[in-house]
């Protein structure tokens, strides 16, 4: 049995500070391959995700790192103790770029044949992709059988009377790959079983590695929400191995904050209890890049060391129905509360420096017509707009929590179990200075951000009716509470002070002086 990754290096783009090694502001290109070896190398990931979703990528990197770091690949062959894993952009979706999709494809073959020349013996470097926004067991197929008959199967093609395409290039191998769905939205995660089971049946894999999105699911339906559906994707995932016999491995996409799913290295045990029974974890540019480097080692050897951390609950009917009714409140009232502030968002966002070249890319909530079509920035400049805002993402939407009646409260505080500490920890970046300077300035506000003033006004009223109800729901206590916290108001307010004069220059420096201060952009 191949060793199943447990921690995964991502190319996210939410760090605040630059490491040291790249060349510029945005990480892209030969800095990138070095950061593939630096995670393996120096953090001790053993995976690295190769990201051909949503922007430019190397298709070069095994040969590059091969050779560029000879001594260590030596002694660690990539396919067998430390793993690369290529995210390619789903066709149905990325419909401009699909054939990207057909790029990475072809060059699974072309690293195998580096690398069996490298170490002097068949090596598989690559042999799994990531499918994202997975909402069919069919697309798993598809792409499956794409690999096999399109990649592989032109190899028996005659080019003429003697010679086939193998006989002139060679065999193409691997001859198939192994295919993890990345599960985004809400019906498919509360339904992991429908894309799931059919791909087990149909294909019988010895085992299958499952990502469960957390970044987007927190953008689109607000926190609790995003929490709640991923405790039951995990007890279906675990249900569904069960029956099968097939062993499921979870990966979840996190990120430092509570709002991507907080972890840290300060909330790393907190973080264990509340994901019991994933095996992957994401490591983020934030945690690489943000925090002291011998402080995120220790976390990711931890890691490495203590995933799964136990089983993931499996949930009764009755409590699978009343966390579903929770989240369907939660979520309604949180896109309320995004619709209207959308415009603010956007605007602010435009200020969130980038540190990866990304193509534009709106995410699932952009597609939704349950919300008018209103089209957001990816998770990451998102949060990092509320953030500096001084309203944290946290906080929205938790007006609902009024809503619920005993046997849905029950359910969320027993298996969200760190709701109340992760709302406490977002709300001491909570800054009331800078709401009252938005309620004061709404006009002016809205005129800027093209938008009708009724419209930013009941926004930010909706936002102090969430942040009534945690502290009244969920007893916290808002604004700073730490020095850091405070240097951390201070210099949003200094941000929004120039957002407001359009001094975009100062702006864009209090944007990154804050994010630096809570270690990340969001």
């Amino acid at each position: 049995m191949r060793i199943i990754p447990r921690t995964m290096s991502t190319q996210h783009p939410d760090n605040a500070s630059v490491p040291q090694w790249c060349r510029g502001e945005v990480l892209e290109g030969e800095d990138e391959v070095y950061e593939a070896f630096f995670a393996f190398s120096e953090l001790g990931c053993h995976e690295v995700m190769w990201d051909a979703e949503g922007k430019d990528v190397d298709t070069r990197v095994v040969r590059k790192l091969l050779l560029g770091y000879r001594e260590y690949f030596r002694e660690n062959i990539i396919g067998r103790d430390v793993f690369l894993t290529y995210r390619l952009p789903n066709p149905r979706v990325d419909e401009a770029e699909r054939k990207i999709m057909v790029e990475s494809l072809v060059n699974i073959p072309v690293s195998c044949d580096v690398a069996s020349k490298f170490y002097g013996k068949e090596v598989t470097p690559i042999f799994e992709v990531i499918l994202p926004f997975t909402t069919d067991s069919r697309e798993l197929v598809w792409l499956l059988n794409y690999y096999r008959k399109a990649i592989v199967g032109v190899q028996e093609l005659e080019l003429d009377s003697s010679v086939r395409v193998k006989d002139w290039i060679g065999c193409f191998k691997p001859a198939t790959i192994e295919v993890i769905p990345l599960i985004e939205d809400m019906e498919s995660l509360k339904e992991a079983e429908r894309i799931v089971k059919p791909y087990l049946d149909t294909v019988q894999p010895p085992y299958l590695r499952v990502f469960l999105a957390r970044s987007d699911p927190a953008l689109n339906y607000g926190i609790i929400s995003a929490v709640l559906l991923l405790k039951i994707a995990l007890s279906k995932l675990k249900k569904m191995e069960e029956e099968t016999g097939i062993p499921i491995y979870p990966i979840i996409g996190v990120g430092t904050m509570p709002f991507r799913g907080h972890l840290s290295t300060s909330n790393l045990q907190n973080f264990l209890r509340e994901y019991r029974g994933v095996y992957t974890v994401t490591i983020q540019s934030a945690l690489k890049y943000d925090y002291p480097v011998e402080e995120v080692k220790r976390t990711i050897s931890t890691l490495n060391t203590t995933l799964p951390n136990g089983e993931p609950e499996t949930l009764e009917p009755h409590e699978e129905q009343a966390l579903l009714n929770a989240t369907r409140k939660l979520k309604a009232s949180y896109q309320e509360t995004i619709v209207n502030l959308a415009p603010l968002i956007n605007s602010v966002a435009s200020y969130v420096p980038q540190r990866r070249s990304r193509k534009l890319h709106i995410g699932l909530f952009g597609y939704s017509r349950s919300v008018g079509g209103v089209t957001l920035p990816r998770a990451i400049p998102f949060a990092a707009a509320l953030y500096t805002l001084g309203i944290p993402p946290e906080m929205l939407g938790l007006r609902a929590l009024s809503e619920l009646n005993e046997e849905e409260w029950d359910a969320v505080v027993a298996h969200y179990i760190n709701i109340k500490h992760d709302i406490q920890t977002a709300a001491g970046y909570l800054s009331w200075g800078n709401i009252n300077m938005l309620i004061e300035a709404y006009e002016k506000i809205a005129e800027r951000v093209g938008t009708e003033k009724e419209r930013l006004s009941s926004a930010i009223s909706k936002v102090l009716e969430d942040i009534e109800s945690a502290q009244n729901h969920l007893e916290v206590k808002t604004g700073p509470r730490s020095l850091l916290q405070r240097k951390h108001e201070n210099t949003i307010s200094n941000f929004l002070i120039s957002y407001i004069e359009e001094d975009r220059r100062e702006a864009r420096k209090y944007l990154q002086e804050a994010a630096k201060i809570r270690k990340c952009l969001g």
